[in-house]
């Protein structure tokens, strides 16, 4: 599909050229562009009916472009819907990994309390649980500004 495209894109590109030529050799109402760009010799070559025949062609060759595009237009289209990963004309799906879950920020380590050792002999006393550590307090409010001076106290 991709070589047919090539071969499209490069009739395009010579039929393009051929409009620009095509358009330059008529010759103009006032004698402009096509009159200094050899507007009398596509009448020596196509006789006295050039205008009717370079204009016929430019109508052919300007239809013909735009088929050609709309084709192309079609074609790309048509190619990117249906690249394949196996020839690396599509980009590969990465997978996104899952999310860790999330550690609660107000949970305070438990404190710990050294075992003591006993004597030999004495009965060892069962493990220690640990308590949490108590939560730190929120910090203070700043005290309200002083009153002025002039103001009364009622």
């Amino acid at each position: 599909m991709s070589i047919l495209l090539g071969i499209l894109t490069v009739i395009l590109i010579f039929v393009s050229l051929f409009i620009v030529l095509v358009v330059l050799a008529q010759k103009s109402k006032d004698g402009g562009m096509g009159a200094a760009l050899g507007g009398g010799a596509a009448e020596a070559a196509f006789g006295a009916d050039t205008t009717n025949v370079l204009s016929k062609s430019t109508i052919y060759a300007s239809i013909i472009f735009f088929v050609l595009a709309f084709t192309l237009y079609l074609g790309r289209i048509y190619e990117r819907k249906h690249a394949s990963a196996a020839r690396g004309n599509a980009l590969p799906t990465i997978a996104v990994p899952a999310a860790p879950p999330a550690t609660p920020a107000t949970a305070t380590a438990p404190i710990t309390v050294p075992a003591t050792t006993a004597a030999p002999g004495a009965a060892v006393p069962a493990a220690t649980t640990t308590a949490p550590a108590a939560p730190t307090p929120a910090a203070t409010p700043p005290a309200a500004p002083p009153a002025p001076e002039g103001a009364k106290k009622s």
